[in-house]
C-alpha cells in the first residue's frame, strides 16, 4: 500500500516515518514541486519518495497535511471521486496557528456551525473522506521505537470501508485508531477546541488471569 500526502510539514514528517517503519511507501507533495523535496525525503529515508500532488493523489490513501488556509488550493486540480482523503487539518484560521484560547474561539465560530470536515467534503467532492490524525501535537508521537505507547489518534467517517482501511493503516504502525462514529457527529468530537482535541490517551490492555 502506498500512502500519498499533501503538504510537507511536521505532520508528514511525524507520520510518515510511523508508517516507513510500519514496512509502508509514502508519497510527499507540496505546493513547490518535487524538486524542493530531496532533504525532506531524505531525512525520513528509504520508503519516502518526493511527487507531484497528483502522484499523491493516486496513492491507496492520501493524507491532507496542510495548513487550514491552503486546503482550497491543495485540493485544487484533482478528481476526489472514488479517493480515500484523510483530514488531518486543524481549522486555525490565521495563516500561523494561533493556539490560544481566543484563537480556537475565533476558529470555531468562523466555521458557522459546521466542522471542519465538512468544510474539506465540500471541496474535495466525491472524496471518501476521514477524519483522523489530527486530535493532538505531532511531538507527542515522536518516539519511533518498537516499544513506543499506543497513542490513541481518534477516527471518523461515512464510508465504513474507507474508515477501516485508515484505522487498519493506523493500527499498522503500533498507534491506535479509535472509531468515533460519523464524519460530523465524530468530527465535532475531535477537531480544534473540541472535548477530545489536545488531550493525550494511551490504549493499555490488561490481561485477566482465572
Amino acid at each position: 500500500m502506498k500512502v500519498g500526502f499533501i503538504g510537507a510539514g511536521n505532520v508528514t514528517a511525524t507520520i510518515g516515518r510511523h508508517l516507513i517503519n510500519a514496512g509502508r511507501t509514502i508519497v510527499v507533495s507540496n505546493s513547490r514541486g518535487p524538486e524542493t523535496l530531496g532533504k525532506f525525503v531524505a531525512e525520513l529515508g528509504p520508503g519516502a519518495i518526493a511527487g507531484t500532488k497528483q502522484q499523491a493523489a493516486d496513492c491507496d490513501i492520501v493524507i491532507l497535511a496542510t495548513r487550514w488556509v491552503n486546503v482550497p488550493e491543495a485540493l485544487k486540480g484533482i478528481d476526489w471521486r472514488g479517493r480515500i482523503l484523510v483530514d488531518a487539518t486543524n481549522a486555525h484560521m490565521d495563516s500561523k496557528a494561533d493556539r490560544s484560547l481566543a484563537g480556537v474561539t475565533r476558529s470555531r465560530a468562523a466555521l458557522k456551525a459546521r466542522t471542519s470536515s465538512e468544510i474539506v467534503a465540500e471541496m474535495a467532492l466525491g472524496a471518501r473522506l476521514v477524519k483522523s490524525i489530527s486530535n493532538m501535537p505531532m511531538e507527542w508521537i515522536h518516539d519511533f521505537s518498537p516499544n513506543k505507547p499506543r497513542t490513541v489518534i481518534f477516527t471518523s467517517g461515512d464510508d465504513i470501508e474507507a474508515k477501516q482501511s485508515v484505522i487498519e493503516l493506523i493500527n499498522s504502525t503500533g498507534l491506535v485508531a479509535i472509531d468515533l462514529g460519523p464524519l460530523r457527529t465524530g468530527g465535532a468530537m475531535q477537531e480544534l477546541g473540541a472535548p477530545l482535541s489536545g488531550i493525550e490517551f494511551h490504549f493499555v490492555q490488561r490481561l485477566h488471569r482465572r
